[in-house]
């Protein structure tokens, strides 16, 4: 008999195969993403799109001045409804958006439901932006056919107005006071509520929702699923007027709209419907008259008031089953509910019975042992059980940071018919050049509540790990910010609601390759869709990010925030040319990438030759040029950024930061095979050696492949500078952590790096975690901390410099150890040093989770991940957004490469 569990919600009776499946076993999941991709059954449709914050967003923002957190508080947004998207706890929703459901509860404590995660905005906290809630994204298929999510929610009155307090009172110097500091988890005394869902189809969801009362006395909690509708009929859009309409009776909640049809909320039990109003409570908010008598806030103020603001005829645009359930200490309760599409429109029938009992059971017990057998395929064999917990919840979070994200700019820009007119001001103000935009879409998020927006670097990187499980989400998530209604028409790829022509660098083809070979190496359309849109962003880089035509780039911050001395998105602080290290890094790295897409594509049609040709030569003119132009300084070893005034007299900025190791990223190899097949990229390759010598160092090294045959290294860096660079890369006193690779040396925590110009003095020191400056907003920090995806390029590039030099080039690990080591085996153990960042120690300890004991010892919670933005650069703790998971999910590639 295989082996077996019990299963881990609740259902104690239930035991499920855990075996892993032989060659011939069928994975259901990966048949179910089959029909997904071939148009056969949308399995996708319904999934965790619902975001965990609108609230506080740019996409809510009317005011005058861009105060996003001001304008749409926390306080507002039980009362307030959205105008773009919605959001909530353990959310889904359709991937229009037409319908929602998440989970509302309530102590019997606290002053409104908690409803949505509650934390600080900008200016509320002490480092940025910081939730204060504890929830994990425990498990996920691709299509969400399986998906657990877990909660612990105080049983005592959660105490808002003491987190406003005390950070208040906290500087940049302070640690954040979060929640688990008040002492409200003490004695465990809170409620552990985790969500299940399984599909049985597409639009049929069974979802078992289940209540732990960890503490030690008898206590009640309120559980609210509440069902409801986006509100798309109150902006005064013509032809926008309709309105859906949700009725309820017993225990379920049945909903009509025009194009969905009728959807189907039933639970099991005696709970109470309770129905209002998706509309904004006018007379709460400004003291004016609303759309409707019983508008959002209305279940909210019923529960926790007893006020009369339901709508006694039982119907509405939004609405909850009320439990009331009274939990033993140390006992459990358990709510079965199922959320289904019963009929098409018009939908005029009553529907029939949900399947609560057998029926119910069997689909939630299939799914899961399903998402076993899938990953059980996708994580190796030779993974330890925590490695594999690791990587499973990372994919999980990446997969619940899937959001539905509508945006309209230009209507944005001008408001809607039925609402006050926007200020003048923002026609002139932020992304007001980007009136083309027009996103209805789900979209993966760097963090669905401190980041509830697409970053366009973040999310190539979320499609690497992506294309691991879903290749056809990932390679659809390339496609779409190429597309015209978010490239910009100048060739601009938008960066990020709060600015879309910011300028992140350009890994969107390095990204697309990855995808590519992870899938097989077989889909030449999407590599030469995406190709040719990123031929106009190439173009986009090339006209304005190079001022003085001498290809070296510039860029402007380029994602690292404050790693430099000043703001490199702000003007400078003399007249003169920022000329970057990492963006002309990030530009060789591009060519080279637009090189490989032409060389793979060549091979189908003869048309992409020239293409490779044209980006062989480009790569040339831009390696040498850092070498022409001094970034490139002999004496140190190392890339820096160089500021050229306007009287042409150039200051270099020694900063010794990961902006000079990410040259090492621009790299290839040249294969005989490849000159063999395309002989005109040969014959300019000679060309060049012959008549620009001066171009020898970036692409005249060459040796003898695996199979005996010729092979030329494309790099910035050239062999000499490879042996030199890595020298620093790899100094536990500079760059070299027990965990992963610092951001900036570590040499700068005694000597930081000062410069003085235009009379005012800038410096740049080793700060291991939270950023001690308003630099860039200071929400994050790239001098000192760890950071996943500056570490997986550079993992990535020691790789394809192994693949070239083989196990003949060894150096020093770490520097001046006396111990030496390929580049292969280097790769690895940096990888083993970044996935020790999540799994338990010798002493059980986890490093994320630093000196917060609850997390590290207590059985409930030492094993529920979090995925945070960075590491401290010494101790490995996270920091930054808690939830992030976003490009951090990279873990589980790592962990999947090195396992493998």
């Amino acid at each position: 008999m295989a082996p077996v569990e019990k299963y881990p919600g609740g259902v104690e009776d239930v035991q499920v195969i855990t075996d892993r499946p032989t060659s011939a076993t069928p994975d259901p999941e990966r048949h179910r993403l089959a029909q997904a991709d071939a148009g056969e059954q949308d399995w996708r449709a319904w999934g965790p799109y619902l975001s965990e914050r609108a609230w506080g967003t740019v996409r809510e923002d009317y005011s005058e001045h861009g105060t996003a957190w001001d304008y749409f508080p926390h306080d507002h947004a039980r009362s307030r409804a959205y105008r773009w998207n919605e959001d909530g706890m353990a959310g889904v929703c359709d991937d229009r958006q037409t319908f929602c459901f998440a989970l509302a509860l309530w102590n019997g404590r606290d002053p409104i439901l908690k409803e949505r995660m509650f934390g600080l905005g900008g200016d509320g906290g002490n480092h940025g932006e910081d939730v204060k809630d504890y929830w994990w994204y425990e498990d996920s298929t691709p299509t969400h056919s399986w998906m657990r999510w877990r909660y612990h929610y105080p049983q005592a009155a959660f105490p808002y107005d003491e987190l406003v307090a005390v950070n208040a009172l906290r500087g940049r110097d302070d640690t954040e006071y979060e929640l688990v500091d008040t002492g409200i988890f003490d004695d465990d005394r809170y409620w552990a509520v985790t969500v299940d869902y399984a599909k049985a189809s597409p639009t049929d969801l069974c979802i078992l929702i289940t209540v732990a009362n960890r503490g030690d006395t008898d206590e009640t909690l309120h559980v609210l699923p509440t069902l409801w509708f986006r509100n798309t009929w109150a902006w005064g859009l013509p032809g926008g007027d309709r309105v859906p309409k949700l009725t309820g009776a017993g225990s379920r909640l049945v909903g009509e709209h025009w194009v969905l049809g009728q959807l189907l909320l039933e639970g099991d039990g005696a709970p109470t419907p309770l129905l209002c109003d998706n509309d904004t409570n006018a007379e709460r908010l400004w003291g004016l008259p609303g759309r409707s008598a019983y508008p959002k806030d209305g279940i909210n103020d019923h529960v926790v008031a007893g006020a009369a603001t339901v709508n006694p005829d039982r119907e509405g645009t939004k609405g909850a089953l009320h439990y009331v359930l009274d939990v033993p200490a140390g006992g459990q309760r358990q709510i079965r509910l199922r959320l289904t599409r019963t009929a098409p429109p018009p939908a005029s029938i009553p529907p029939p019975p949900a399947d609560l009992g057998d029926g119910f059971d069997t689909v939630l017990w299939a799914r899961r042992a399903e998402a076993n057998r899938f990953f059980d395929s996708v994580i190796p064999a030779a993974a330890s059980a925590d490695e594999a917990l690791v990587a499973r919840q990372a994919i999980a979070g990446l997969l619940w940071g899937k959001q539905f994200y509508h945006f309209d700019v230009k209507r944005w820009l001008e408001g809607d018919p039925g609402s006050t007119r926007p200020p003048a001001g923002r026609r002139h103000g932020r992304n007001s050049a980007w009136w083309h935009m027009n996103s209805f879409d789900v979209i993966s998020m760097p963090d669905p509540w401190e980041y509830p927006w697409y970053a366009a670097w973040d999310l190539a990187f979320h499609c690497v790990t992506i294309a691991r499980v879903d290749p056809g989400f990932a390679k659809e998530q390339l496609l779409l910010l190429l597309r015209e209604w978010y490239l910009h028409p100048n060739g601009q790829i938008p960066a990020y609601e709060w600015a879309f022509g910011d300028v992140n660098p350009p890994v969107h083809a390095w990204a697309a390759l990855k995808v590519f070979e992870i899938d097989g190496s077989r889909d030449h359309e999407f590599l030469a869709r995406v190709m040719h849109k990123l031929l106009l962003n190439f173009t986009w880089w090339v006209n304005r990010k190079d001022t003085g035509g001498n290809n070296v780039f510039e860029g402007g911050f380029l994602g690292l925030d404050n790693v430099g001395p000043f703001d490199r998105s702000a003007a400078l602080p003399v007249a003169g040319v920022l000329e970057q290290s990492d963006g002309t890094g990030w530009m060789a790295m591009y060519a080279l990438n637009l090189l490989d897409m032409a060389v793979v594509l060549a091979e189908h049609d003869r048309a992409y030759v020239d293409t490779a040709t044209k980006f062989f030569e480009h790569f040339a003119y831009i390696a040498a040029a850092a070498y022409d132009q001094g970034l490139w300084d002999d004496e140190d070893a190392f890339f820096y950024d160089v500021l050229r005034q306007a009287d042409g007299t150039k200051v270099p900025l020694k900063v010794r930061s990961v902006v000079g190791l990410l040259p090492l990223a621009a790299v290839t190899r040249l294969t005989a095979r490849t000159m063999r097949r395309l002989p005109e990229l040969g014959a300019r390759l000679r060309w060049f050696l012959t008549n620009r010598p001066e171009y020898a160092e970036v692409i005249g090294a060459r040796r003898l492949g695996p199979d005996g045959r010729q092979q030329r290294l494309l790099s910035m860096v050239g062999p000499d500078q490879v042996v030199r660079l890595l020298a620093r890369m790899l100094d536990t006193d500079e760059f070299l952590s027990e965990y992963g690779l610092r951001t900036l040396s570590r040499a700068h925590l005694d000597k930081p790096f000062t410069v003085t110009l235009g009379g005012q003095e800038f410096s740049v020191g080793y700060e291991p975690a939270e950023s001690t400056s308003g630099l860039f907003g200071g929400n994050s920090n790239w001098r000192g901390p760890i950071w996943m995806p500056t570490n997986f390029l550079l993992i990535s590039a020691l790789r394809d410099y192994a693949a070239f030099f083989g196990d003949d080039l060894q150096v020093e690990y770490p520097t001046r150890s006396g111990v030496k080591r390929t580049l292969d085996e280097i790769a690895d153990d940096l990888s083993a040093r970044l996935i020790s960042l999540f799994t338990r120690d010798g002493w059980g300890r986890r490093p994320i989770y630093g000196a917060a004991q609850l997390f590290q010892t207590h059985p409930d919670w030492r094993d529920l991940i979090c995925f945070p933005e960075y590491f401290h650069g010494d101790n490995g703790a996270g920091l930054g957004a808690w939830h992030q998971t976003g490009w951090t999910a990279l873990v589980a590639d790592l962990i999947l490469t090195l396992r493998r």
